[in-house]
């Protein structure tokens, strides 16, 4: 297996492929979208572990919708047991996406663990179990360091997670290797993984935007309340469509035809 090193303007060929597949399958992908976020809203149901439970299926659900993507860029229509896909492919893989699910779980809840040490676990509390916002809450110091901290710490645990799922999937690569391998891949190329969010986040805003000036041509405040909702998560759906190709580009199988790429690095294990 090597890992390829693309060029930053990469990033927005991401994006752009992501759109473009969903446009493929709108249907086929919006309503794998909501099954995935009704899986883990399910999950969260489960007493006393429900939320430990939804983060460590996250990564197998967000290998699902990689296939669904995969499928799609193909011209199949991706059916709704697509995003099972972690789970069928053997014993062996399925139990590597277990461990790398609780390897989540746990990592997740331990940064939580480290930012409850500056407010009380206020801001872990609202997280992962809900609760009322209020301005004089948001406003504190104490709970706005927690909120950066909990957020700095989750940039490295998203990285080491960014390509596991699909390393483990479709590659063979053990939890805590696929772990090391997508930290490295992300580093290698975080230009191009800057520009894919920086994308993304224009993107968000425009759609916002333009959300906004249509509820203000029709003199209707509300149609932006009802229609803000909507358009983000068909949003969010597309974001999920491009992280497949952020995965596909950044690593090539030795078993692969051999591609034209600026650099690569073999890492095979």
């Amino acid at each position: 297996m090597k890992l390829n090193i693309v060029p930053a303007r990469t990033g927005a060929t991401w994006v752009k492929l992501g759109v473009k597949v969903f446009l493929k399958q709108p249907l086929a992908m919006v309503g794998l979208f909501f099954m995935f976020m009704a899986a883990l809203s399910i999950a969260t149901l489960v007493p006393f572990i429900g939320g430990a439970l939804a983060l460590a299926l996250l990564p197998a659900a967000t290998l699902g919708l990689m296939a669904a993507t995969q499928q799609a860029d193909s011209g199949k229509f991706p059916m709704p047991t697509i995003l099972l896909s972690a789970f069928r492919a053997g014993k062996a893989q399925a139990r590597a996406m277990m461990v790398l699910g609780a390897l989540y779980a746990a990592g997740f809840l331990l940064l939580m663990g480290v930012s409850a040490l500056f407010d009380g676990g206020q801001f872990a509390r609202l997280y992962l179990v809900g609760g009322q916002i209020s301005e004089e809450l948001v406003m504190r110091g104490d709970f706005q360091t927690a909120m950066w901290v909990a957020l700095i710490l989750y940039l490295p645990l998203s990285l080491m997670f960014w390509h596991a799922p699909a390393l483990v999937h479709w590659h063979g690569i053990s939890p805590v290797k696929s772990l090391f391998f997508s930290f490295m891949a992300c580093y290698k190329n975080f230009g191009a993984l800057t520009v894919f969010g920086l994308a993304w986040i224009g993107l968000f805003i425009l759609v916002g935007l333009l959300v906004t000036l249509v509820a203000t041509l029709l003199g209707s405040p509300e149609f932006a309340g009802m229609a803000m909702l909507p358009a983000a998560m068909l949003m969010v759906a597309m974001f999920f469509c491009s992280i497949y190709f952020t995965f596909r580009d950044s690593f090539t199988s030795d078993q692969a035809e051999p591609e034209q790429r600026p650099d690569s690095v073999d890492i095979s294990a």
